[in-house]
């Protein structure tokens, strides 16, 4: 069996009767080309975008390149509709949701908006700017909401993204284009704090997990603060693994959301009986292990299926390292209590994403092979390797005599779920 690994890839084999499963998501393929689902999708806001006047200004909330979401081929037929209803071009704007991400260059705003590219006016979100942001209320655990003024001065707001896994938020897509998305950067840290529990040296929230929307008070902080918008709809595509649409879900922001959640949960979910003691894990390659950062989502997927204290191989190349300048100073901080009284007093999201990698470490026993220096790889709890064979024999000399394993090829795609035949987002 062949395992990505940055734009080459490792040979796998495995001794008889050991494998339990190849985990993979649903083959899906589409029904019909990605214009064709679209346009259905949008079929279901004709109703809504009826109502829409000639002279109303429209801001359509769409997500930056780090986020791939289709947004050259359903971008132009939005506008498209939008136009038809009598909006002009110039009452069109284009407001890329970088949360607290960098600017978009000309070319990344060339890729996201596709042929409307030079037609429709189109801003990145700066969530320092004070001039551009405007206070719109406080949610129900008292994080301030401040967004993009360009958000609260339109007379229609229109969201759109795809919908995926999301760690601590549950899913991404829908509500999110609002916070973090347009939101200010204390809104945003607000928001992604409520991943912990109230009460030092309380840990993280059981429920701010992969896949759960019921009771996660990271999605509940996003959906009062999208509420208090109350965008018009939202078009959100859902993706396969090679990136193509495979589905479109436009409607409510809240309703339609959930709707393409559960459509997700149904075919990137996997159900197991039981946890093995190992899990062999590729993110899928290059781009998906560019980063530590982004390789971390392969790693929280996979666990899922492994016992406590099995072992973990995960293959992520990491050529640009650990995707943000702070992250690697997180692992300053050996034991979990000290390194979660500092996240509480110091918030960071990459701290955040760095506590849980240290979770996983210090719960399981993870062989990274990866481009990293291997100093900087066993600082983080995590024991180096430069390839799947050295990281193998590593792995065998841990494991019972008798183990069982799993191999995951497309890692950051598929939620393995042990113990339940169906994942139930709300």
């Amino acid at each position: 069996m062949e395992l990505h690994y940055g734009d080459s890839s490792f040979h796998l084999t495995l001794p008889p009767g050991r494998l339990l499963a190849v985990i993979r998501p649903e083959a899906v393929a589409p029904a019909d080309g990605p214009e064709a689902i679209i346009a259905a999708a949008l079929d279901r806001c004709a109703g809504v975008i009826g109502t829409f006047r000639p002279g109303e200004r429209v801001v359509i909330i769409t997500s930056d390149i780090t986020r791939y979401t289709g947004s050259e081929i359903y971008l132009p037929l939005l506008a498209e509709r939008l136009i038809a209803a009598g909006i002009r071009e110039r009452d069109l704007e284009i407001l890329v949701a970088l949360g607290i991400h960098r600017k978009q260059t000309e070319h990344e705003h060339r890729k996201i908006l596709g042929p409307l590219h030079g037609r429709i006016r189109v801003v990145d979100h700066d969530c320092d700017d004070p001039g551009e942001l405007a206070f719109i209320g406080r949610t129900s655990n008292g994080i301030e909401v401040t967004v993009n003024r360009r958000v609260t001065e339109a007379d229609r707001v229109i969201l759109t993204g795809t919908i995926g896994f999301h760690y601590f938020a549950g899913f991404g897509g829908g509500r999110k284009s609002i916070l973090p998305g347009v939101a200010a950067r204390a809104t945003c840290m607000a928001s992604h704090f409520a991943v912990l529990n109230p009460g030092e040296g309380s840990g993280k929230n059981p429920l701010a997990t992969t896949g759960n929307l019921a009771g996660n008070p990271v999605h509940g902080a996003m959906v009062e603060a999208c509420a208090m918008v109350e965008p018009d709809f939202i078009l959100n595509t859902v993706l396969s693994p090679d990136k193509r649409i495979m589905a479109a879900f436009a409607g409510h922001w809240r309703e339609a959301h959930e709707e393409g959640c559960r459509y997700y949960a149904e075919r990137f979910a996997r159900p197991l009986r039981e946890k093995a003691d190992l899990v062999v894990v590729s993110c899928g390659g290059f781009p998906k292990d560019i980063n530590v950062i982004q390789s971390h989502k392969a790693m929280e997927y996979g666990s899922q299926a492994l016992k406590e204290g099995g072992v973990m191989v995960l293959l992520a190349q990491c050529r640009d390292g650990y995707g943000n300048a702070t992250f690697f100073d997180w692992f300053r901080f050996t034991d979990l209590a000290s390194f979660e009284a500092r996240l509480r007093s110091h918030y960071e999201i990459n701290g955040q994403t760095a506590y849980s990698l240290l979770q996983k470490a210090r719960k399981f026993r993870i062989i990274l092979v990866s481009d990293l220096p291997p100093e900087e790889v066993r600082t983080m709890g995590l024991t180096p390797a430069r390839t799947l064979d050295e990281a193998m024999a590593t792995a065998a000399a841990l494991l019972p005599a008798d183990y069982t394993a799993y191999v995951i090829p497309e890692g950051g795609t598929v939620l393995p779920v042990v113990g339940c035949t169906k994942l139930t987002p709300k």
